[in-house]
């Protein structure tokens, strides 16, 4: 079992920054794939940033040059760095682990609320 908590969301004006942190409960270069995925009201939950145990990246379009995910091994953390927030940034934002090498399994946080509002 995987224990994934997040921290770091609030209330934001647009165009400010946050930066949400995960924190994992294991060691997270055994981790597949570190990723933060988000879901507003009535959407599907959406891939925002993902990092491999590697260290290559990918970014949803919409947040290309605004977000950056990165990786502490020593702190078994990762980080999602927000910046330029628009009001569509607006959800709850979750971590998300996936383990194994043969099987995969995919593990959650609880998610954290990120809201962008003048």
């Amino acid at each position: 079992q995987v224990q994934l908590v997040e921290s770091g969301g609030g209330l934001v004006q647009p165009g400010g920054s946050l930066r949400l942190s995960c924190a994992v409960s294991r060691n997270i270069f055994s981790i597949n794939v570190m990723g933060w995925y988000r879901q507003a009201p009535g959407k599907q939950r959406a891939l925002v940033a993902a990092i491999t145990s590697g260290g290559s990246t990918d970014y949803a379009d919409s947040v290309k040059g605004r977000f950056t995910i990165s990786r502490d091994n020593a702190k078994n953390t990762v980080y999602l760095q927000m910046n330029s927030l628009k009001f569509e940034d607006t959800a709850v934002y979750y971590c998300n682990a996936e383990v194994g090498l043969i099987t995969k399994y995919d593990y959650w946080g609880q998610g954290t609320q990120v809201t962008v509002s003048s």
